[in-house]
């Protein structure tokens, strides 16, 4: 941190005010989006993290880092949202046909993928002495749905500690209570964690030959309705999920019921995909034309999860508000 660019900050500058802050906008708002689980809330809380660190700049004291005093206005904005009883929680989608029963319908919460291009943006410093999940790991799609399901509080300690590698102390300071409450709640948020995720799989490298040629084959399926070929791609555990709706379906048999009533309903009509990435994750805007049309119109976004050679879960997102985010075009 410089002395001059915080003294200068203090009087108003707003040049000097990013000077010090934009270092830590990619990573704060990260840290937003594993809290709240939105991109689009990540990036709200972005800004009144920003806003408030800019108020309260001449309350600064310099016993922490300008990055640790970040870090507790935007962990302290995500716990007030999260508390927020009008928080944007988006209705359930009603599907233009109808599904078969699904295997388990899941617990309300509001899932957004985060796009690669963003992450591109957060310096790899390694692990930490204090962290307990690689960064990689903890941008993944299933580690940031379980976060969801914790209380507010752990989910914050958890990040703080295992994720970010915040000393006990450090976190303690920033959510106001003592270490002892910290270490309680730790073990609490690491044990409901590793239970809600169960049995960790061995996933495909980024952007390897594998990755490569399982997106490849899995998108030659999805925009021909191989159904066929989309099951042999499959675990016998596979998970389809469709955030925000909560039906979910699990194994070779229940997903396959599911896409052959999807493709009956389409009429003919195929899917068409644009790849992009999503959580370290192969993903695609999907894209459906309108009867008798050729042009094609968003139609949500799906990820991945695969492993060496076969696809673990396919996350397809009902959100079309997200193609934009992802740079994916309106039409196609």
């Amino acid at each position: 941190m410089s002395a001059d660019a915080l003294a200068s900050a203090r009087t108003g500058d707003e040049e000097a005010f990013r000077q010090l802050t934009d270092p830590y906008r990619a990573e704060l708002q990260l840290h937003c989006y594993r809290m709240l689980g939105s991109l689009a809330d990540a990036e709200d809380m972005l800004q009144e993290t920003l806003l408030a660190a800019w108020r309260h700049l001449a309350g600064f004291e310099g016993r922490a880092s300008v990055r640790a005093w970040l870090y507790r206005i935007a962990t302290n904005r995500c716990l007030n949202a999260l508390r927020d009883k009008k928080r944007r929680i988006p209705p359930t989608p009603v599907p233009p046909f109808s599904p078969p029963e699904p295997t388990s319908h899941a617990e309300a919460v509001w899932l957004q993928p985060y796009p690669d291009d963003l992450l591109n943006a957060i310096p790899d410093a390694g692990p930490g002495p204090e962290t307990r999940y690689q960064s990689q790991e903890a941008v993944r799609l299933a580690f940031v749905a379980a976060l969801q399901l914790l209380p507010p509080r752990q989910t914050a300690t958890l990040l703080l500690r295992d994720v970010l590698g915040f000393s006990a102390a450090e976190v303690a300071q920033m959510l106001a209570t003592t270490e002892t409450a910290v270490k309680g709640t730790l073990q609490r948020a690491r044990a409901t964690l590793d239970q809600r995720r169960g049995d960790e799989v061995a996933l495909v490298v980024p952007d390897s030959v594998q990755e490569r040629d399982l997106t490849r084959r899995f998108a030659e399926a999805f925009t021909t309705d191989d159904i066929a070929g989309i099951v042999a791609m499959l675990t016998d555990d596979t998970w389809l999920t469709m955030p925000p709706a909560p039906h979910q379906y699990r194994g070779a048999d229940a997903i396959a019921g599911f896409l052959r009533a999807s493709a009956a309903w389409r009429s003919g009509r195929r899917f068409r995909l644009l790849p992009v990435r999503a959580n370290t994750q192969p993903a695609f805007g999907c894209y459906l034309p309108q009867a008798g049309e050729s042009i094609a119109y968003p139609a949500g976004l799906i990820v991945l999860t695969l492993g060496a050679d076969r696809i673990h879960a396919i996350t397809r997102f009902l959100d079309d508000d997200l193609f934009a985010r992802f740079g994916l075009a309106p039409a196609i």
